[in-house]
């Protein structure tokens, strides 16, 4: 009886299950409700959220999770590196461009490149040679031919690349920089072979001796200034290189980063805005043409000892009836500061300033004329050094001993342009025009009110100057006629040379060499013109600087139909550091 109940039962339970198991879908406003297991899933949980909606995100998941499985991830196997490699070297070395790009992180920079490179290159029997692997690295070699016009050599040089693995589909590529196809390029290079832009020059002194930089350390800047004004000019011929031309764009770009410097200092990108081109290989060696300057070789070699003597001290020598340069000399290399520095001048300015104070009956040498401790004019007030005073004396007393307030009380009785008119009219300065065969910095005299226009009269302010500026302004006293100071003949190339649109009075002249000579006699310049004799008068400068715990040290004068000018950076008194300098070459003659 108890079985025979627990067979009824069971059967029941068996009826229930087919039951559940064929019972369809229930349908609730209008959407399926799926049941399984005797639980309904309605439509909350068909719209989302609730565990049906983790259920499909876990589906999903897993479905990404599979996708990204199939995409190669992790290091890459030495088989991957080897074979990048081998594919991207072959390519290259065969010429298919196409094929050697597609098997790098960056087709179309390793396209314009590979393109650019065999176009412009000339390189034939191209021989790609790859080294050993040291991880993801692969060293080679590149052998080949260098061909331009019938000029061969052989070019070899080793190389690398790196293969990495890319981001979006996991293949392994090659990493693309310019200097996998050679190590001097940067991104951006490209390798050409050519004529070497300008030909080069043989620069030859007075006396036809050759100028070099061996001879004359400090002529550098001259030579290159030389070499890009006559190269094309001057007969020689191009050689033949392969070079490395630096991306114009590039250095575009990092220029203006480095002009937005804060502290002016030199950065990174400020450096790599430098880069010049790069030659690799010569083909063939121009033949220089022959440009044939006014140096006088004694002189020269006497003004490269002199700054040698100095730190930071430049020279120029003239000769006043011609305007021949004859002498030109900087202590740093780099800079030409001679020909184009761009300095507070001191006190050498007011030479220029005592020349308009004369043509405007304001002073005359034996005439009594203020040097008071103090003058005040624009809302400074400016003073003499160590605040000395002249009571009761000349103008010629105030011009030897350099009093400022002698010559900043004039100020008021001077129109705001007198000064830049000065030195444009009579010395021919200030109007960027001077073309003595390389370039030049040629004064600057600006026009300026209040106390910057005060300032101007005694050098400081905006008025700018360099050695090759004062010693013509020496010149052009001693001679009379303002005459553009020039290294290479304007025959040369028949070009024009710049000139004053008038000349002083003689009386006017004659005074500026009274004063000029008993300064070198009796005044500032006179221990370091000792010795220097007949015809002379100088005229010496300290120029305040702000920064600087000295000034700049200046010094120009003349003797016979000779002019100089020299400057010593943080040097202090000119007639202490500058002067002896000048006087030692105008001792010389020439």
């Amino acid at each position: 009886m108890g079985n025979r109940r627990r067979v009824a039962e069971r059967r029941t339970t068996e009826r229930r299950t087919t039951e559940r198991r064929t019972t369809k879908p229930a349908v609730v406003g209008g959407l399926i409700a799926v049941v399984v297991g005797g639980v309904g899933f309605g439509a909350y949980a068909l719209f989302g959220g609730g565990e049906a909606a983790d259920d499909r995100t876990q589906s999903t998941s897993s479905s990404a999770d599979q996708k990204a499985k199939a995409i190669p991830s992790g290091p890459l196997s030495a088989t991957e590196v080897t074979t990048t490699a081998r594919t991207f070297l072959t390519a290259w070395q065969q010429g298919r461009v196409p094929q050697a790009a597609a098997v790098t992180n960056d087709t179309a920079a390793a396209t314009t490149l590979l393109t650019g490179n065999a176009k412009n290159a000339h390189l034939k029997d191209l021989t790609v040679t790859a080294g050993t692997r040291t991880g993801a690295k692969v060293p080679f070699s590149v052998k080949a031919t260098v061909s331009y016009k019938g000029t061969e050599k052989p070019l070899t040089y080793e190389s690398a690349l790196t293969v990495v693995r890319d981001t979006t589909d996991g293949k392994p590529r090659v990493d693309w920089r310019s200097s996998v196809v050679h190590p001097d390029l940067q991104d951006g290079d490209i390798l050409v072979t050519g004529e070497s832009g300008t030909p080069p020059i043989k620069a030859v002194d007075r006396d036809g001796g050759e100028i070099t930089t061996a001879r004359y350390p400090s002529l550098g800047p001259v030579l290159d200034g030389l070499r890009e004004k006559y190269g094309k000019t001057a007969g020689g011929k191009a050689g033949v290189e392969l070079r490395v031309v630096r991306d114009p764009s590039a250095k575009s770009s990092k220029s203006s980063k480095s002009s937005k410097s804060s502290n002016g200092s030199n950065s990174s990108s400020s450096n790599a805005s430098k880069a010049s081109d790069k030659t690799l290989l010569e083909l063939s060696k121009g033949t220089p043409g022959t440009v044939k300057t006014t140096l006088n070789p004694t002189l020269q070699a006497a003004a490269e000892r002199q700054v040698a003597k100095k730190a930071r001290s430049s020279v120029v020598v003239l000769r006043p009836s011609t305007g021949e340069i004859l002498a030109a000399a900087n202590a740093s290399r780099g800079f030409n500061t001679a020909f184009q520095g761009s300095l507070a001048p001191g006190s050498t300015m007011k030479v220029i300033t005592s020349s308009l104070l004369i043509e405007k009956k304001l002073a005359s040498p034996d005439k009594k004329h203020p040097c008071p401790k103090y003058f005040t004019y624009g809302g400074w007030k400016f003073q003499n050094d160590d605040k000395f005073e002249i009571k009761g004396g000349t103008f010629k007393a105030s011009f030897a001993r350099s009093c400022n307030t002698a010559f900043i009380s004039q100020a008021p009785k001077l129109d705001n342009d007198d000064l830049t008119q000065q030195a444009q009219q009579v010395f021919g300065l200030s109007m960027n025009n001077w073309a003595i065969g390389v370039p030049t910095f040629d004064g600057s005299v600006p026009v300026q009110t209040a106390a910057q226009k005060a300032a101007s009269l005694i050098g400081q302010g905006a008025v700018r100057m360099n050695p090759l500026n004062m010693a013509s302004v020496s010149a052009t006293i001693e001679s009379g006629t303002f005459k553009q100071p020039y290294l290479v003949s304007p025959t040369a190339d028949n070009r024009k040379l710049a000139s004053a649109s008038r000349t002083m009075s003689s009386d006017t002249l004659s005074k500026l060499r009274d004063l000029m000579s008993y300064t070198a006699s009796s005044g500032t310049a006179a221990e370091a013109m000792s010795g220097v004799t007949g015809n002379v008068g100088a005229k010496t400068g300290s120029a305040e600087v702000d920064g600087q715990k000295k000034p700049n040290g200046w010094f120009t004068a003349y003797r016979g139909d000779l002019a100089s000018a020299g400057v010593v950076q943080q040097g202090g008194h000119g007639g202490d550091t500058a002067g002896p300098i000048v006087a030692s070459l105008l001792k010389m003659g020439g």
